[in-house]
């Protein structure tokens, strides 16, 4: 899987911008990513705050191991 150049908390900000009534296609221009990418992103992390994000990357490095055994 290849590594965003975005932190989860960054994400989470993006988000919170077109949350906040910013156009989709002004928020993605200015933080140079496609739209197809923010939705991407907004299905994954909806509604998810910071301190949850933690959590989520923690079990999903759990799954990815049990899924090797």
């Amino acid at each position: 899987m290849r590594k965003s150049k975005f932190t989860e908390s960054q994400i989470v900000a993006i988000l919170k911008e077109g949350e906040a009534g910013v156009p989709v296609a002004e928020v993605c221009r200015k933080h140079g990513i496609s739209s197809p990418t923010y939705y991407a992103w907004k299905s994954k992390y909806a509604g998810a705050m910071v301190s949850d994000l933690a959590r989520m990357r923690e079990l999903e490095a759990e799954n990815a191991r049990l899924k090797r055994m």
